[in-house]
């Protein structure tokens, strides 16, 4: 199974596509940011994320798409713009007719570290050693867009197990 992760933002919108192999190891076919900046029309900042992710979806090929599920947020006019964000991601998804997931900061941590207040240092440090990587994904963005992408490869295979056994129980 291959999945793009994507970690919304407003000045950057990192994504990861992550695929894991039958023997269940996990390998990084890309990942990176969109750089947005703020001087830059909202609108045309939303097209950009629209037309990168759409362009990193033809070229990679992803089963599924996963991002971040809405958390709190202090500041309402940056929450809107996030959601905006968002909205967009999963607007290229469905324009490829990718399912997708979504999953909150805590569900995240707990499946890369094993630990739902893990810092974004020690996410990052697990990202690049489940994903056997030289060095660190940067900007920090692609990291946890990264991680976004192994919780649904982790989930996603749980949950097919369970519908496997569930089956092989019911027959």
């Amino acid at each position: 199974m291959r999945v793009l992760g994507i970690d919304c933002g407003g000045q950057y919108t990192g994504y990861g596509v992550v695929e894991m192999h039958p023997s269940g190891r996990l390998v990084t076919l890309v990942c990176g940011a969109i750089k947005l900046s703020p001087r830059e029309a909202l609108p045309r900042r939303l097209a950009r994320i629209f037309g990168e992710l759409g362009a990193i979806i033809a070229e990679h090929r992803p089963d599924e798409v996963a991002i971040e599920d809405v958390f709190y947020a202090l500041n309402v006019k940056s929450a809107l713009k996030l959601g905006q964000v968002r909205g967009v991601a999963m607007l290229a998804a469905a324009a490829a007719g990718l399912e997708v997931a979504e999953y909150s900061p805590l569900t995240i941590k707990l499946a890369v570290v094993g630990y739902g207040r893990a810092e974004k240092q020690q996410v990052q440090h697990m990202v690049t050693r489940l994903l056997e990587l030289a060095k660190p994904p940067e900007p920090m963005d692609a990291s946890d867009a990264l991680a976004i992408a192994i919780c649904h490869l982790h989930t996603a295979g749980t949950l097919d197990r369970q519908r496997t056994a569930a089956r092989l129980a019911a027959d």
